[in-house]
C-alpha cells in the first residue's frame, strides 16, 4: 500500500547479503545456508517484535530480506538471455510479508516459448521449496498475463502490485502497459468487479465485523478492506505518493490517519498471530485470543477479562475501518466515477436534500451553524423511507463534526426533542440507530452506549458485542412490526401491534445490556441509566417506571420459562405478581423474544417458543382473573381430567379402564400435562399389552407447527437407573433433552416424558427417524440394568478453550415438597447421563428437569427428592451430592 508516508530503510543488521554471498562461495551445502539465513532473519524480527519495534519495519523488513535472498538464489542459475524476470506479486509485491505469509512470485517471460528457460526455472523453484519457503509461483508470458488478466479480476488485481526482483525491469514495464486501463478493466469496470467481490466476501462473514472468532484478513473491516481501497485508488490514479492521495480528493488527512492506524493495529495482531500459531493464520481462534491479549500486555480486572479488553480494541478498529471502507468506496463511485452524471436534487428542508435517493447537505457549513442537524438527518430518513442512505460527502461531514456532540449538546432541549421525535417517528427506527452507531453519532449522544461499543463477552453464548447485540435486538422488534405471514414469531407479532408507546420499547432495548462490563448487576445498572435517560428526555413518571422496570427485569421471563416448572400454578402466580399487569407483560414478552433471538442465531427455536407462549398465556389468564384470587389447584386438576375424559369418550375409549388407570396417577400428573397429552399417553398405555417391554411413544409437532419439540413418553416398570439409562440412550442417537418430567404411578410404573431436539435444536419430524428413536429406546430400556454406554464423542474444539467452574445451588421448594438443584457446568457430550448416574448412586429421585445449554456451559435445573419422595433437607446428603457432582463434572 502506498497510502501513507512511510519509507522503509534497508537494514543490514537483519541480513548482510555480501557476507551471505561469501559464505555461499565457501560452502558446498547451499540449502543448509539458506535455511539458516531464513531462521536467523525470523528470530531477529520476532525478537524485535517482542521488544516493541514498529511493526512496519518488521513487515517491510522481512520482504526486504527475502528480496535479497531471492536475488542470490536467482543468480545461482543460468538464464540464456534477458527475456525472463522474477517479479514479486500480491502482498509480497507491495513489499509486505508477515512471519508465515506466502511468497507470491511471477516468473515473467517475454516470449510464449518457455523451452530455453525450463531447466533453470524448475531448478530455481525446487531450490525455494528445498530451503523451506512457502512459495506461490506462476510462470507466464506477457501474452499469458494479458489474456488471463482480461478475463479474471483476481489476476489483474495481483498484477497491479508487482516489483522486479531479478531480470530486466523492461519486462514488467511492458506488462503494465498491456494491463493499463487503456486496454482492459477501466476504472469503472474494475471498481464494479471488486465491489461485487467484496460484497460476496462480506456475505461469507455474515456482513458483520463482530464474530466470536473473527478473520482479521477477510471479514468486514479486515485487511482485505484496506487493500480494497488501495486497489481501487491505484487502478484509477496509478501509483500514488502520500501527498497525492489527499490532493486527488480520494480521502482526507483524518481518514488516512484512521486507515494507517487501523492497518498498523491489524498488522501487529497478524504478526503476533503468525508467531503464536507457528503458521500462516488469520482466524483469531479462542486460544489465540487469550495468548494475544497476554502478549499485548492486557491483564484481567474485576470488571473485564484481559481477552475482552483486547477484543474490544480489535472490534473498535475494524468497525472504524469497515465504516471508512463503505464511505470511501461510495465516495469513489459518486464523486469520481459518476461525477458527470446529472442527478436531480430534491429539497427536503433548508438544510437537507435528496439526490439519487440519498440524503445530503445543502450547504457545507450546516453542522457548524446548526449542530442539531447531526440528529435531524436521521429523523428525516426515518420520516422519508424512500431515502436509501447518506451520500458520501455528507457521511464525511458527519464524521468531521460529531465532536460537536458534547455535554452542552446533550443537555439542549431542542436536541433531546429531536432524538425523542426519532424514536416516536413510526419509521424504521432501528435502521437509523444503526446508521447513527456506524457514523459514531449514537455513542456520542449516549455516552453510556458509546462505552458498550466493541464490548464482548468471552463465551460461546453471547456471539456479538454489546452494541451489535443491542442493535440486532431492535431490528428484531422492527421485524415483529412489519411481518404478518410468519409462524416463527406469531405471538410477538400480535402483541407488538397492541403496545401503546413503541418509543418505550426502543429505549428499553437500547438500555437493557448497557450496564455490562462495569461490575455489578448489569440489569440494575442499566435500569438506573434508563431512568436517567427518561428523566432527561421529559418522559412521564409512569413511562419512566415502565422502561426502568423492563431493563431491570429483562431476563426474568426467559429465566422463568427455562428454569422454573411453569406447569406449576404457583410458579405462574408468583411470576404474575412480579409482572403486575398485562401492559408490563406485553412489553416484557416482546423484549424477551427479541433479546433471545438477537443473542445467538441458534437460540430461538420451536421449544423455546412454546415455553414462552405457555408462560405468556398462563400469566395473562392469571392477571385477568385477578392477582388476589388464590391458585385453585384442585379446580385445575378437575378441569383437566374432565376435558381429557371427554376427548377419550369421543374416540370410543373404555371409560372404566381409563378411570382404573387414572386411579394410580397422582394429582400432580394432571397439573403437568394438557388434556391432549393425557389422551395420547392414556391411549398408548391401554393399547400396550406386553408388560415385558417398555412402552415408548414418540410424537413430533405437525409439519405446520413451528413451536414445540419432539415428545418422548416412556411407561415401564420403575427402576433406579431408568433416567440415567434413558439419557445415555438418547445421547447415543445424537439428540438432546431439553425438558424432562419424571413421575411414578402408585403401582410403581413410570410416567416419564422428555422433550427432544436434534443437533440444530429443531424438532425431529421425519417418520422413519421417529421410529428409529422408538426402537432404539425399547431395545436399550428393556433391561435398564444393562446400562447403555455413555457417549464419548470428542469435545468440540471451541468448548475445549473455556474453563467453566462447576456450580451447584441447592434450594428448597416447600410449595411442592421437593428440592431444587441448579447445576452450572461445562457442556460436554454425555453430561446428562452422568448426572443421572450420580442421582442413582446417591439415592436421589428426579421429578422434573429443565435443560438449557448456553454456549460452552449448561444451566440445568433438577427438581429432586429422596427415595421416599421427601425433600432433600439433610445437610450431609446435600454435601455428598454436591461433592460427587464436582468430582465427575469439574474436569
Amino acid at each position: 500500500m502506498l497510502l501513507h508516508h512511510y519509507r522503509f530503510q534497508p537494514d543490514e543488521t537483519l541480513f548482510d547479503a555480501a557476507a551471505f554471498r561469501e559464505a555461499l562461495a565457501r560452502d558446498s551445502q547451499p540449502v543448509a545456508l539458506f535455511k539458516l539465513a531464513l531462521k536467523t532473519i525470523r528470530e531477529r524480527l520476532d525478537d524485535r517484535f517482542r521488544a516493541g519495534a514498529d511493526v512496519r519495519d518488521l513487515v517491510y523488513g522481512r520482504a526486504w530480506c527475502l528480496d535479497r535472498l531471492l536475488e542470490i538464489a536467482w543468480e545461482r542459475f543460468e538464464w540464456p538471455d534477458d527475456n525472463v524476470a522474477l517479479l514479486a506479486v500480491g502482498g509480497y509485491g507491495r513489499g509486505e510479508l508477515h512471519p508465515y505469509s506466502d511468497i507470491d512470485l511471477l516468473l515473467l517471460l517475454g516470449t510464449d516459448d518457455d523451452t530455453p528457460y525450463r531447466e533453470s526455472l524448475t531448478g530455481f523453484i525446487t531450490l525455494l521449496w528445498d530451503i523451506g519457503l512457502e512459495v506461490g509461483q506462476s510462470v507466464r508470458s506477457l501474452n499469458d498475463c494479458e489474456r488471463e488478466a482480461r478475463s479474471d479480476i483476481t489476476v489483474i488485481t495481483n498484477l497491479l502490485e508487482t516489483r522486479t526482483l531479478a531480470g530486466p525491469e523492461a519486462l514488467r514495464s511492458a506488462m503494465r502497459e498491456r494491463l493499463s486501463t487503456r486496454h482492459m478493466w477501466s476504472s469503472a469496470a474494475f471498481f464494479e468487479g471488486k465491489w461485487q467481490e467484496q460484497i460476496a466476501r462480506h456475505y461469507k462473514h455474515n456482513n458483520s465485523e463482530y464474530h466470536l472468532e473473527p478473520n482479521l484478513k477477510s471479514a468486514p473491516g479486515g485487511l482485505r478492506d484496506i487493500q480494497m481501497i488501495g486497489w481501487v485508488a491505484k487502478r484509477h490514479f496509478g501509483p500514488l505518493r502520500y501527498e497525492d492521495v489527499v490532493a486527488q480528493g480520494f480521502m482526507n488527512d483524518a481518514e488516512l490517519r484512521i486507515l494507517s492506524q487501523g492497518q498498523a493495529f491489524l498488522w501487529q495482531v497478524r504478526y503476533a498471530l503468525h508467531m503464536i500459531a507457528g503458521r500462516a493464520e488469520d482466524r483469531m481462534l479462542f486460544d489465540h485470543q487469550r495468548a494475544l491479549a497476554k502478549l499485548f500486555g492486557y491483564t484481567d480486572t474485576p470488571q473485564r477479562l484481559a481477552v475482552e479488553q483486547f477484543m474490544k480494541a480489535y472490534y473498535r478498529h475494524v468497525t472504524a475501518l469497515a465504516g471508512l471502507n463503505d464511505m470511501l468506496l461510495q465516495h469513489f463511485d459518486e464523486v469520481i466515477l459518476h461525477a458527470g452524471e446529472a442527478l436531480e436534487a430534491k429539497p427536503i428542508n433548508a438544510r437537507f436534500e435528496s439526490r439519487g435517493g440519498y440524503i445530503q447537505l445543502r450547504h457545507p457549513n450546516v453542522f457548524l451553524r446548526r449542530p442539531g442537524a447531526l440528529l435531524e438527518l436521521f429523523l428525516l430518513m426515518a420520516q422519508h423511507p424512500e431515502i436509501e442512505g447518506v451520500r458520501a460527502d455528507t457521511i464525511r461531514q458527519i464524521r468531521d463534526h460529531r465532536h460537536l456532540i458534547d455535554d452542552a449538546f446533550r443537555d439542549d432541549l431542542r436536541h433531546q426533542s429531536l432524538f425523542m421525535e426519532l424514536l416516536r417517528s413510526g419509521g424504521d427506527v432501528p435502521t437509523q440507530l444503526t446508521r447513527m452507531n456506524r457514523y459514531g453519532v449514537l455513542g456520542k449522544y449516549l455516552p453510556e452506549f458509546g462505552e458498550a461499543v466493541g464490548l464482548m463477552q468471552h463465551d460461546l453464548f453471547h456471539i456479538y458485542t454489546v452494541d451489535a447485540h443491542t442493535l440486532r435486538l431492535l431490528s428484531f422488534l422492527q421485524r415483529f412490526r412489519e411481518e404478518r405471514d410468519t409462524d416463527e414469531y406469531t405471538v410477538a407479532i400480535d402483541v407488538i401491534q397492541k403496545l401503546p408507546k413503541l418509543e418505550l420499547l426502543w429505549i428499553a432495548g437500547l438500555y437493557h445490556d448497557i450496564g455490562k462490563g462495569r461490575g455489578g448487576d448489569h440489569s440494575e445498572l442499566g435500569a438506573i441509566d434508563a431512568a436517567e435517560f427518561c428523566r432527561r428526555h421529559a418522559l412521564s413518571g409512569w413511562d419512566t417506571q415502565l422502561v426502568a422496570w423492563l431493563v431491570e427485569h429483562h431476563l426474568l421471563m426467559s429465566k422463568t420459562a427455562q428454569k422454573r416448572d411453569i406447569s406449576d400454578p404457583d410458579v405462574i402466580h408468583a411470576f404474575a405478581r412480579t409482572v403486575r399487569d398485562e401492559t408490563h407483560l406485553d412489553y416484557l414478552y416482546v423484549l424477551t423474544v427479541a433479546d433471545i433471538s438477537a443473542t445467538n442465531p441458534t437460540l430461538w427455536n420451536g421449544w423455546r417458543a412454546s415455553l414462552m407462549r405457555q408462560l405468556y398465556t398462563e400469566t395473562r389468564r392469571v392477571l385477568r382473573r385477578g392477582l388476589d384470587n388464590t391458585v385453585d389447584r384442585q379446580g385445575w386438576v378437575s378441569e383437566t381430567r374432565e376435558e381429557a375424559l371427554g376427548l377419550l369418550r369421543t374416540i370410543g375409549a373404555d371409560v372404566t379402564r381409563v378411570a382404573a388407570l387414572w386411579q394410580t396417577f397422582g394429582e400432580d400428573y394432571f397439573l403437568q400435562y394438557t388434556p391432549s397429552e393425557i389422551v395420547w399417553q392414556t391411549q398408548g398405555i391401554l393399547a400396550h399389552h406386553d408388560d415385558h417391554l417398555p412402552l415408548v411413544l414418540v410424537s413430533a409437532p405437525s409439519e405446520d407447527m413451528t413451536e414445540g419439540g419432539t415428545k418422548l413418553f416412556i411407561h415401564t416398570r420403575s427402576a433406579d437407573d431408568l433416567f440415567a439409562a434413558t439419557a445415555a440412550a438418547i445421547e447415543q442417537l445424537g439428540l438432546s433433552i431439553h425438558d424432562a418430567r419424571i413421575a411414578t404411578s402408585s403401582d410403581d410404573w413410570t410416567l416419564n416424558t422428555f422433550i427432544l431436539l436434534d443437533d440444530d435444536d429443531d424438532a425431529i419430524r421425519d417418520a422413519a427417524r421417529l421410529e428409529t428413536i422408538r426402537r432404539h429406546l425399547v431395545e436399550e430400556l428393556d433391561d435398564p440394568d444393562d446400562y447403555p454406554q455413555i457417549v464419548s464423542r470428542h469435545t468440540p474444539r471451541q468448548l475445549k478453550h473455556f474453563r467453566v467452574p462447576v456450580e451447584v445451588i441447592i434450594e428448597q421448594d416447600p410449595a411442592n415438597a421437593r428440592t431444587s438443584l441448579e447445576l452450572i457446568a461445562p457442556d460436554r457430550p454425555g453430561l446428562l447421563a452422568r448426572v443421572g448416574r450420580i442421582f442413582m448412586e446417591q439415592n436421589i429421585a428426579l421429578s422434573t428437569a429443565k435443560i438449557a445449554t448456553l454456549g460452552e456451559r449448561v444451566e440445568d435445573v433438577f427438581f429432586i427428592t429422596d427415595k421416599h419422595g421427601r425433600p432433600l433437607t439433610d445437610p450431609e446428603a446435600q454435601a455428598r451430592l454436591r461433592e460427587r457432582l464436582y468430582e465427575v463434572l469439574d474436569v
